[in-house]
């Protein structure tokens, strides 16, 4: 029981162990004194600030700024994640969702998305609600540091309609694909175009059929652009009207 315990921890320490060696590269060729600082100004914020809250945390975890990600620390107490590889996993999820497609939060995510198949439910969750919330994105510290965690948190997580969100979402994807579908469709017609011409049968059968397949392509994208595109329309006047 106490090995099959140990095995179901492994991926876990692992994150955690990845993590803090990152913690540690990025430290060793960077000013920790100025972040030391930065945090030490925070600390005499007034309390429920967002900035009192995150030297709070800092200080409790016995951790510090990290140098070039201190919107990282933001996004934790904001987001209410708590500083472990499980929550560090689920806040890239969020943040994901939130529209921070970088390599960073990328790399993390598909880490911990392939070490912790147990928490892919939870995974989409954070994920959605990403997508339900504003953009905090481009937030840093010395812009949010004075307001109260507690109001922002209410302004910025799950403001949106999730389910208009999705349909949004799905409307962009069908019309790219809609638009890549004419555009091969098209390139394939033209491609073909010369050799239905040609007085040799076989050019003449070999090009008709990819022409034909063209076609179908082309005429299947437009159809989809146009039905998609006024679904979009739809979407869009419900979301004025509602805001």
């Amino acid at each position: 029981m106490k090995y099959i315990k140990s095995i179901s921890r492994l991926p876990q320490l692992i994150i955690t162990l990845s993590f803090h060696l990152s913690v540690w590269i990025i430290e060793r060729f960077s000013n920790v004194k100025k972040y030391e600082e930065i945090v030490d100004k925070l600390n005499e914020l007034e309390r429920g600030t967002l900035g009192k809250d995150i030297a709070e945390c800092l200080i409790s975890n016995k951790l510090r700024l990290v140098p070039g990600y201190e919107s990282h620390d933001l996004k934790h107490v904001l987001l209410d994640y708590k500083m472990t590889p499980v929550d560090e996993i689920r806040m890239q999820a969020f943040m994901i969702g939130n529209g921070n497609i970088s390599v960073p939060s990328l790399a993390i995510f598909l880490y911990g998305f392939l070490l912790l198949p147990n928490k892919w439910r939870i995974f989409y969750g954070d994920f959605k609600q990403g997508l339900a919330s504003q953009s905090i994105k481009s937030w840093q510290i010395e812009q949010y540091s004075k307001y109260y965690t507690a109001d922002l948190r209410k302004r910025v997580v799950g403001s949106k309609n999730i389910e208009l969100v999705m349909k949004t979402k799905l409307t962009k994807i069908a019309l790219i694909t809609s638009c890549m579908s004419m555009l091969l469709g098209g390139f394939g017609m033209l491609y073909c175009l010369p050799y239905l011409f040609s007085p040799v049968l076989e050019d003449l059968v070999g090009a008709g059929f990819p022409f034909l397949g063209g076609a179908i392509l082309f005429a299947a994208g437009l159809l989809s652009f146009s039905v998609t595109n006024k679904k979009s329309g739809s979407i869009n006047a419900y979301e004025t009207v509602g805001t």
